[in-house]
């Protein structure tokens, strides 16, 4: 989905209710009923937690009653907060509490610093503290008494969980900045799209876990209204993907991945993306290897295929593999090249590299790894690839890229990621935190899945056999999508792989493991579209 302003939001709620005639009150309720059952699916028994909404007078605090009367539902005995004389309540959010009062629910009216100060120790030993005190419409920094107020919600014990409605109170949806106290989300609930703010850099210390709850809005709606380029990763994105096999398949119908990696000491960086791209569901995998590991990486699996290629004293890939010619017959018949996992920075070996990418290209390279440490100071040498290059540095690698640093990566990543893509006429899949996949043409699109527990030494990897299984897949003609998917499916694999295991143990393999599952999630997702 396209990602919108907050202007935008604002027509596209208008229009939802002139041209489908779905009140706006109905979309409060949906808005305020999504965030129940996200809490009750991650904090049940809800009968045994402790949970206070913290509520303004506008509509972002209607959103909250809404919230509080669907919990007392679902078994929850939740505690309303609000910080404005009722009376200064209106519209829907008005109808909303008096719905609240009607339930019996418990509801605190805070007007002044010294009604603060008696109920603030309530936050003590609270599971989940909703915040609905600003919405997006929020124009300037909060100051007075829900500055005070946002302060102490930070300062929450250890074991408190803040869940943020639409965006973190305090956060200006359009920038992603802070301009006085912000709330610190765990989890940020928004609804229909992200807003523009809230994908930036800035904007990161505060939403924590993006999630999007849509509450009524037609798709066809929201890509009318948005005048944006960039698109928010998730289901509806990939409908046109056909999930299921003919009855008469063969091997040959799905492609065949040369995957072009490993050294000694780091075959297993080799095998990791073999199986990435045998579990995305290519037909063959072919890994083309030192000699000396040739061993190593085909007892990983006896799925995978390999060639031995010449290698130096130190066990890298020749420069003389290329010059020799027979490179050129490993990659006949293949349907998609990956190259860099483990290939290590000695010189015969980036040599190798930076000859592969210079000659005339008739298939998809996925480049990542020490295949993208080849060109660094030298990135103009990745252009001209006519948008058959797809390349996947995390932002140290980028950094070395571009001649800058990670901190200049990390606060400007879509930036960066737009411009290297239009620059190297390549799509660039710039990894971390939402990671994004930028084309030449401009567009973007920015990842809703994945987590920290990933921040593991190859899962990077597994990516790239992933991008390789698709791109062998769907072909060339269908890569914005094969690209796009793989980036989903990966972050996905990884979540459920942290359900299982938590984030801190989490390990690459554990990532392949899930890779079944998270398909199995994805298609069962467009189907149910």
């Amino acid at each position: 989905m396209k990602i919108l302003t907050v202007d935008e939001m604002l027509q596209a709620d208008r229009l939802t209710t002139e041209r489908y005639s779905i009140p706006s009150l109905t979309l409060m309720e949906n808005a305020g009923s999504s965030i129940a059952r996200f809490i009750a699916a991650h904090f049940s028994p809800l009968e045994r937690r402790r949970v206070i909404v913290l509520c303004g007078k506008g509509n972002n605090g209607g959103d909250g009653f809404v919230v509080a009367r669907r919990l007392r539902e679902l078994g929850a005995q939740p505690v309303v907060l609000l910080f404005a004389d009722p009376s200064e309540v209106a519209g829907d959010a008005a109808d909303n509490f008096r719905r609240l009062r009607a339930a019996s629910i418990e509801t605190t009216v805070i007007a002044d610093a010294t009604a603060w100060g008696q109920s603030r120790n309530a936050l003590a030993g609270t599971a989940v503290i909703v915040d609905a005190l600003f919405g997006t419409g929020l124009r300037g920094p909060v100051e007075g008494l829900l500055a005070q107020v946002i302060q102490d919600v930070n300062r929450h014990e250890h074991g408190t969980c803040v869940v943020s409605i639409d965006i973190p109170s305090g956060l200006l949806a359009n920038t992603g900045e802070a301009a006085g106290p912000a709330v610190v989300a765990d989890y940020t609930i928004t609804f229909t799209a992200p807003k523009v703010g809230m994908i930036s850099a800035s904007a990161r210390p505060w939403i924590g876990r993006l999630t999007v709850a849509d509450i009524g809005s037609p798709r066809a709606l929201i890509e009318e209204i948005s005048q944006s380029k960039v698109r928010w990763l998730e289901p509806w994105e990939f409908r046109s993907l056909t999930t299921s096999r003919k009855a008469d398949s063969n091997k040959g119908l799905y492609g065949h991945a040369l995957i072009v990696a490993g050294s000694t000491g780091k075959a297993g960086a080799a095998a990791l993306a073999a199986l990435g791209a045998l579990r995305a569901g290519v037909g063959l995998v072919t890994v083309a290897t030192p000699e000396p590991v040739l061993r190593t990486v085909a007892g990983f699996a006896p799925e995978i295929m390999t060639e031995p290629l010449h290698a130096t004293p130190a066990g890298t890939i020749a420069r003389d593999v290329f010059d020799s010619g027979g490179f050129a017959k490993i990659l006949d018949g293949k349907s998609v090249l990956a190259l860099g996992p483990g290939l290590t920075t000695h010189p015969e070996t980036q040599q190798f590299v930076r000859s592969v990418i210079a000659s005339p290209r008739q298939i998809p390279i996925i480049l990542d790894a020490d295949g993208l440490n080849a060109f660094a100071g030298r990135a103009d040498e990745l252009r001209g690839s006519r948008e058959i290059l797809a390349v996947t540095p995390h932002p140290g690698e980028m950094a070395r890229l571009i001649g800058g640093t990670v901190k200049d990566v990390q606060s400007r990543r879509l930036e960066v990621a737009r411009k290297s893509a239009s620059d190297w006429q390549a799509f660039v899949i710039l990894k971390g935190y939402q990671t994004i996949l930028a084309a030449p043409d401009g567009t973007a699109w920015i990842n809703s899945t994945g987590n920290p527990g990933m921040a593991t030494g190859g899962t990077g990897d597994v990516l790239t056999g992933m991008l390789a299984g698709l791109t062998a897949q769907l072909g060339a003609q269908n890569w914005p999508l094969a690209l796009a998917c793989g980036v989903y499916l990966h972050g996905l694999a990884g979540d459920l792989a942290a359900e299982e295991f938590g984030e801190a143990p989490l390990i690459a393999t554990d990532v392949i493991r899930a890779i079944p599952a998270a398909c199995a999630q994805l298609r069962d997702a467009i189907q149910a579209l």
